[in-house]
């Protein structure tokens, strides 16, 4: 997928808000940020924009499930390397660290939930605290009986139904 591509599945996704117009968006979107939404689209992110409190512009990862295509991964390098058996492909952070993006954080994720019911059969890492994530933790979310959960798992572990989604800063 180009950068003329993403910019037409955007711009479509951008019309569904009543509140938020195309020209106001793809005047912050420079190569980087379209290629980092490529990336989005072509993993089955399905990104689309949102405005958070702070009146800040993101795309987050819409999709309903977790994508498919990020998958199977544990929660970032460290415990790639420290996991001695039946290792993942790679970590999630293995895969944004150059892309300009950034893993979502409780708050994001809840705020994706309230315009969305996602995650209900799949689940997606989430940003962990350090304070966590040195004890050898990460945490993840998911909806299940219509609520949202925040758990904890070993960041060496990985699952066929976790994920992870993203979010892309264009303020």
């Amino acid at each position: 997928m180009k950068a003329e591509a993403i910019l037409e599945v955007i711009k479509e996704r951008v019309n569904r808000h009543p509140n938020i117009t195309w020209e106001s968006i793809v005047t912050r979107l420079d190569s980087k940020k379209l290629e980092a939404l490529v990336w989005m689209e072509e993993t089955q992110g399905e990104p689309d924009v949102f405005v958070l409190e702070d009146k800040r512009v993101v795309f987050m990862d819409a999709s309903k499930e977790t994508p498919l295509n990020r998958r199977s991964l544990c929660y970032d390098e460290k415990a790639l390397i420290e996991r001695q058996k039946n290792k993942p492909k790679g970590s999630v952070f293995g895969q944004i660290n150059d892309k300009n993006l950034s893993l979502l954080n409780e708050r994001l994720y809840r705020y994706l939930q309230s315009f969305k019911e996602i995650d209900t059969k799949t689940s997606s890492w989430l940003e962990t605290p350090t304070s966590i994530r040195n004890l050898g933790g990460a945490l993840f979310g998911d909806r299940r009986y219509n609520t949202v959960f925040v758990y904890h798992n070993g960041a060496d572990s990985y699952y066929a139904s976790r994920g992870f989604r993203c979010i892309l800063y264009v303020d």
